[in-house]
């Protein structure tokens, strides 16, 4: 499958927390760095996200927000 999001980093599923609509799912990078993505809980299923498992997490914003 290909997309048109640029960003796309390889990841290992560290944690699924599955709410009653949502999902929470927790990488790790390599290099030890953390993401969490809020995605549905329907998807999550259907993707059998465990920890362990291998993923891409594609990001596409429009806007980045920096801090200091």
């Amino acid at each position: 499958m290909e997309l048109s999001g640029r960003n796309q980093l390889k990841a290992t599923v560290k944690e699924v927390n599955l709410g009653g609509i949502m999902a929470e799912v927790t990488m790790e990078l390599d290099g030890g760095a953390e993401i969490v993505a809020a995605i549905t809980r329907r998807s999550a299923e259907r993707l059998d996200l465990k920890p362990g498992d291998s993923v891409i997490a594609v990001i596409k914003a429009t806007e980045v927000m920096v801090g200091r």
